[in-house]
């Protein structure tokens, strides 16, 4: 299966609201790869970048790692983005 960007950052972003991190609670930056063929990591790391430059993921600055949630400010912007690309609701 081929992922184009628009895929791999609703597939990012409906992960981590499927697992409801939200807000305080935060995932290793790493576990974003995870799911997406090898050949493939380099670009998803690449796109999870975006999405906190984009402010739709926050970023945590931790001693043993950077740590990513879900901006809860821009739920719904990010709940209809999903919607669009992937065709799934919550």
């Amino acid at each position: 299966m081929e992922f184009n960007e628009d895929q791999i950052k609703a597939t990012i972003l409906y992960d981590l609201r499927r697992k409801k991190v939200i807000g305080g609670v935060h995932v290793p930056f790493d576990t974003l790869k995870k799911g997406f063929p090898p050949h493939l990591k380099g670009e998803v790391d690449t796109i999870a970048k975006d999405l906190i430059k984009k402010g739709l993921l926050i970023p945590k600055p931790a001693s043993y790692g950077l740590q990513v949630s879900i901006n809860k400010e821009k739920m719904r912007e990010i709940e209809e983005f999903i919607k669009k690309v992937l065709g799934s609701e919550f």
